[in-house]
């Protein structure tokens, strides 16, 4: 039995981890995290002068910062903790993790659904704020810089396959970053993007503008549970949005259909955990706040093992799969 003292401890720690993300997503909105990261280690005066706020604020967030495990300190001078310019700063980062910062401050998850507990009024993408969207695909790129050309490479002969030239679909394509590194990784295939956000796709369609592949990388509107193709593809790819499908053996179904003989499907998704203890881990913890937002578009991180029973429930074959992070899983199967 847990005492009363355990139970109090157990509490204070949650508070002590929601001061430490408002204080990270403070630091990152403000910009005295990248004036740490840029300028160097400074005092709370310096760094208010270096930003443009209050000193005294300043030297407030720095404390909390220390606290938090986000600064070290010599003195009266501060500096931004080892590896948190990659961590927190470097979209470009297989290890990026502050955009979740920026996506679990957005209304959209906790406030949105506090508001809508009583009548469980649901949400799709298309009443999302172009924020929310914006926040939501910073953090889909660490998912797809572990995925290409790393990820891809665990699935037997796919790697050969790509760099010879290949045909792939990356479904539920979001801002179109995905896009950019899958054709950057791989010139001699032919990259095509889906997804099911009117918004998403011109986002994707700018992105691919601003890099100049505009010509290269064809881009369309469609749900996956109408998804058709008008010729097949040798690799179809859904990375971080397979549980978001409204219906997941439809969307099986599709992209069997759109898959030549032997092609294979990659799943890149949250390995959502299937127990008790799983559910108390780290990762754990922080899909279970995601579970929030997916919770109003009528949907639920899966277990990995969810996806081996989809694939073979549709009939494919030389299943597969690897752990890439905690918190980052790929399932494959062949046509």
């Amino acid at each position: 039995m847990t005492d009363i003292k355990e139970s109090v401890g157990s509490m204070l720690g949650l508070l002590a981890g929601y001061v430490g993300h408002r204080t990270v997503a403070t630091g990152l909105r403000a910009g005295l995290i990248h004036a740490l990261a840029q300028h160097g280690p400074a005092t709370p005066d310096e760094l208010a002068e270096r930003t443009e706020h209050d000193p005294f604020y300043t030297f407030a967030w720095c404390r909390a910062a220390y606290g938090a495990g986000v600064c070290d300190r010599q003195g009266d001078v501060y500096r931004l903790a080892d590896n948190l310019d990659t961590v927190l700063l470097d979209d470009t980062s297989p290890a990026y993790v502050g955009g979740v910062f920026k996506v679990l401050e957005q209304p959209e998850i906790f406030d949105r659904f506090e508001a809508s507990l009583a009548n469980g009024e649901r949400l799709w993408w298309d009443g999302c704020s172009p924020d929310f969207i914006q926040a939501v695909g910073g953090t889909g790129r660490p998912f797809y810089r572990r995925l290409v050309p790393d990820g891809l490479a665990r699935v037997p002969g796919l790697e050969a396959k790509l760099h010879s030239g290949a045909r792939v679909l990356d479904t539920a394509c979001g801002s179109g970053h995905g896009l950019v590194m899958l054709a950057d990784a791989y010139p001699n295939s032919t990259i095509d993007g889906v997804d099911g956000d009117a918004h998403s796709i011109d986002v994707a369609c700018g992105t691919l503008k601003a890099k100049g592949l505009q010509d290269r990388v064809k881009v369309w509107d469609s749900p996956l549970e109408k998804l058709a193709v008008s010729e097949p593809y040798d690799v179809v790819i859904n990375n971080i949005s397979m549980h978001e499908c409204r219906d997941i053996d439809a969307v099986a179904r599709n992209v069997k259909a759109a898959l030549k003989p032997g092609g294979v499907f990659v799943i890149s998704d949250f390995p959502f955990a299937d127990d008790d203890e799983g559910l108390r881990t780290v990762p754990g913890r922080v899909m279970s706040g995601i579970q929030i937002f997916e919770a109003q578009i009528d949907d639920q991180l899966l277990p990995r093992r969810v996806y081996d029973d989809l694939l073979t429930r549709h009939g494919f074959t030389d299943l597969g799969f690897a752990s890439i992070t905690p918190m980052h899983a790929l399932t494959w199967g062949h046509a």
